[in-house]
């Protein structure tokens, strides 16, 4: 009996020891993920520090290109400066992708063409500052303005790099990668928009039609990248700091900043008489970017937080669950001991005036009725951290859709319209697609006259029209602003005319009714293109279908027009059909 007492207590102590493992697992899974997600987001934190330190040389850079250098004057200092800074974010950068005592490697091959375009654009804003003021032309500032934009893209590479490294090995983090990129991009283009002016302001000159378009084409971006910062206004709801950083944004840089860069290029149409200097500019348009570093700074210190507390409950949760697992042991053992030595052996001195199975039954069945509570709140535990995983992922798919459409019409995004048009196959019997282009013409007078929130309501009317009347298989997306595109897989181009046409009657024939009660009527522009899907030939075919949009607004607007290069889009090339081969099939859905 002993000998049997003594293999039911080492076979209860097992079982309990297996079940305390899968909860301890569980928690420490739960832990080291927390803690990766801490590392890998510090680390992407650094990246995105570097690329703003890499943008942030342009102001001194500039500075020098519109009044020149002395090797002692303030200027040669503080783009002195603002060099050694960034040097010693890149040195940091190579020295982690030499060390893996950090846990973070950064592939030095994608850092060396960063360090080699820097040296070769500071070489150049050298050369062209050197120059006497009057032999600096156009081209020449132009150029060097354009080599230290090029640092900045060929370090995307590396963020691209690391926020595809962390979504992946990390999917919960997917949503804070993306605002982080998203801020970051603001910073960037932010300080594009004044570098875009800055040549012609430099040497004096009136501001070129290329500089003109550029500049409004930052513009576009940067508010396009504002509206979509309003995803992350529930952040703002639970951190007021972070509310605040934003109204700052919106206050100083698209207040104060864009308003002094649409002074001076209002100065540019006219003359080459500007208000500022280079110098001037740059000192006066910094300080509204300031603004857009310290969102972007506050969401990744508030993000950081999170993922601290996150660590820290994760942390508690482990030694909890050691605790009480050890003290469930010893508590289970010491029963066993007693029951050994209270019960048992008295039985066992007894065994001719009590069954000792019967006992023995009634023993067991006592211990699983006192220890079943105990049990029940482990499993209670583990299902609780299953709930919490299945929150994670629904929040995760929540982000990732948010990611992929358009926040105010509902449609696909410009990045999910490239990835559907380079990953699939048109579906005519030449495999050609069609990409209708449609802008509403002069939309910005609707915003200034009626407000955005009118404008908002008037493009959404304008998705619900078109979209009436389309097929299931065509593909409406928002394009930019309020430019759409309509991809019909089938290739049908007469078809597509005539669709182009028949969408722009419907749309200048119908009144669109504001809540004031006025009718409003709108025309819109229409570029048509026909050609092949693939990764190489869908860039190709946006380029014939914008062309035509482009004829279209210059002829006037409201009309439809078509590509007058249609035969110029190539068919899809092998590369093409075994990327698209191996893309993911979830685009099969769409």
């Amino acid at each position: 009996m002993r000998q049997k007492l003594l293999v039911g207590a080492v076979i209860a102590i097992a079982c309990t020891a297996i079940l305390a493992m899968s909860v301890i697992v569980r928690s420490y899974g739960d832990y080291q993920r927390a803690r990766d997600n801490l590392i890998g987001l510090e680390s992407f934190r650094l990246i995105l520090e570097t690329a703003n330190l890499l943008s942030a040389e342009r102001g001194p850079s500039n500075s020098v290109l519109g009044e020149g250098v002395k090797s002692e004057g303030p200027l040669a200092a503080r783009l002195a400066l603002f060099r050694t800074r960034s040097d010693a974010a890149l040195g940091t950068l190579f020295a982690m992708s030499h060390s893996k005592t950090t846990g973070v490697v950064i592939p030095a091959a994608l850092l060396t063409p960063v360090r080699d375009q820097l040296v070769a654009a500071r070489r150049e804003v050298d050369r062209v500052a050197a120059l006497p003021p009057p032999l600096r032309s156009l081209a020449d500032v132009q150029s060097v303005i354009e080599n230290m934009f090029q640092v900045v893209d060929t370090f995307q590479t590396v963020i691209r790099w690391k926020a595809a490294q962390l979504t992946i090995s990390n999917p919960d983090l997917a949503g804070e990668v993306l605002a982080s990129r998203m801020f970051g991009e603001l910073r960037e283009y932010g300080g594009r928009l004044a570098s875009e002016i800055m040549a012609p302001i430099a040497v004096r000159e009136p501001q070129p039609v290329k500089n003109l378009a550029a500049a409004n084409q930052t513009r576009g971006r940067l508010i396009e990248l504002w509206n979509l910062a309003g995803v992350q206004g529930a952040l703002g709801l639970r951190h007021p700091r972070f509310a605040e950083a934003l109204r700052d944004v919106e206050r100083e840089f698209f207040g104060d900043g864009v308003a002094m860069v649409d002074a001076l290029i209002a100065e540019g149409r006219k003359s080459g008489d500007y208000s500022m200097t280079a110098e001037e500019l740059t000192n006066r348009f910094v300080p509204t970017l300031e603004p857009l570093e310290r969102a972007r700074k506050v969401f990744l210190d508030l993000t950081v937080d999170e993922l601290n507390e996150v660590r820290s409950k994760a942390l508690t949760m482990l030694g909890g669950t050691i605790g009480i697992t050890a003290l469930f042991v010893a508590t289970l053992l010491g029963l066993i001991l007693a029951a050994q030595r209270f019960i048992f052996n008295p039985l066992l001195q007894a065994h001719n005036e009590v069954v000792g199975l019967t006992t023995a039954g009634a023993v067991a069945s006592g211990r699983v009725v006192q220890h079943a509570p105990e049990i029940r709140r482990l499993f209670e535990a583990i299902s609780a951290l299953r709930d919490n995983l299945a929150e994670r992922d629904s929040l995760t798919q929540h982000l990732r859709q948010l990611a992929e459409t358009d926040g105010l019409t509902g449609l696909l995004n410009r990045r999910m319209l490239d990835l559907v048009g380079e990953n699939r196959a048109g579906t005519a019997g030449d495999g050609r697609a069609c990409l209708i282009l449609m802008d509403i013409d002069h939309f910005k007078t609707i915003n200034d006259g009626y407000g955005h929130l009118e404008g908002d309501r008037v493009l959404k009317e304008c998705v619900q029209r078109v979209g009436a009347m389309l097929r299931a298989s065509d593909i409406f997306a928002r394009f930019g602003g309020e430019e759409f595109a309509i991809l019909i897989p089938d290739g049908d181009f007469a078809a597509a005319v005539a669709l182009a046409k028949r969408v722009r009657y419907v749309l200048q024939t119908g009144p669109f009714a504001l809540t004031s009660g006025h009718e409003l009527r709108i025309t819109a522009s229409f570029g048509v293109a026909t050609g092949h899907l693939g990764r190489a030939s869908w860039p190709r075919l946006i380029e014939a279908a914008d062309a035509a949009l482009y004829r279209a607004k210059s002829e006037g607007r409201n009309r439809v027009r078509v590509a007058e290069t249609i035969h110029l889009v190539p068919p899809m090339t092998p590369l093409d059909a075994e990327h698209d081969q191996d893309s993911g099939r979830s685009l099969a859905s769409l």
